[in-house]
């Protein structure tokens, strides 16, 4: 059974994850993004990352890349939160896709791979119908079904008059906030902005996707759910070199079978092998550059 070179991998992640300190190699350090035009390119070359790192997760984040491996900061002047204008003054440019997508969490996605997640999703090309389909299985909150027929119906809304049309005012915060994120999480609706509104004078403003993007419904048609999952285990065994088919069940939220059967594909098509960790028990696949 091959084994991974933790060397190979820690300078692999180095690279992808842009590293300040490749965790003591003899490699000189990343340079720090420091630019909008910086960190759209990180994002196109990776296909996906999170705003923040994720604890649990491995995935790149904007934040590593523009501060380093740090937590992130709490201190509102930190340099690093810069990203956070860089991506506030992004939304509506449509540069790339933002959203609570991989377990509901900020993700920022290229728009080349957009169409990608979009073809797993539960939108199936009628925006007035595939919600209700989803609500009346079950697979859709009454408080998101609320929320989705108020910008369906009103167009782009802060979040200030979005609960207060969608008759959610007296719902708990959880709830409300809950709606947005499975909304989000199903490529239902996004941010598009932001708004002077609420207490601090900053609110998303959201609208539903197919009017932000309507090209994104008509070019995921043409991918095939199998060809889709096999586009996105590909790009994030390229970001983080190896794992185990638990961490993309952890991140996708894919079922088992259905990952093992994309990764047993991969493996067919020498993009990942079969391998074990010198550090750490179970069965583990990587790209063929990484083990020895």
């Amino acid at each position: 059974m091959p084994m991974i070179d933790l060397k190979k991998l820690n300078t692999h992640r180095a690279r992808t994850f842009r590293l300040a300190q490749a965790n003591g190699l003899n490699l000189p350090p990343a340079k720090p993004l420091a630019t909008p035009a910086q960190a759209l390119r990180f994002v196109n070359e990776r296909g996906f990352i999170y705003f923040w790192p994720i604890k649990g997760i491995d995935l790149p984040s904007l934040w590593t890349a523009v501060a380093g491996d740090r937590p992130v900061a709490d201190a509102h002047d930190d340099p690093a939160h810069i990203t956070w204008r860089w991506k506030d003054e992004a939304l509506g440019k449509k540069i790339w896709y933002y959203a609570k997508v991989l377990r509901r969490k900020a993700t920022m996605i290229s728009l080349e791979v957009a169409p990608y997640f979009y073809a797993l999703s539960e939108n199936y090309g009628s925006p007035e119908e595939d919600y209700l389909v989803a609500y009346e299985e079950g697979r859709l909150p009454q408080a998101a079904k609320q929320v989705y027929e108020v910008l369906l119906k009103e167009g782009a809304l802060n979040t200030i008059d979005l609960r207060r049309a969608a008759k959610l005012t007296n719902a708990k915060e959880s709830e409300f906030n809950k709606a947005l994120e499975i909304l989000q999480a199903d490529f239902k609706i996004l941010p598009v902005g932001v708004a002077e509104a609420g207490a601090w004078k900053y609110s998303f403003v959201y609208e539903i996707v197919p009017r932000h993007y309507p090209e994104l419904p008509e070019k995921a048609r043409r991918i095939g759910e199998g060809e889709a999952r096999m586009k996105l285990l590909e790009l994030y065994f390229e970001s983080v070199g190896a794992a185990q088919e638990r961490d993309a069940v952890k991140l996708f939220g894919w079922q088992k079978d259905l990952v093992t059967r994309t990764i047993t594909g991969l493996v067919a098509k020498r993009k990942l092998v079969e391998c074990e960790h010198p550090k750490e028990k179970g069965e583990w696949f990587a790209l063929p550059k990484l083990v020895k």
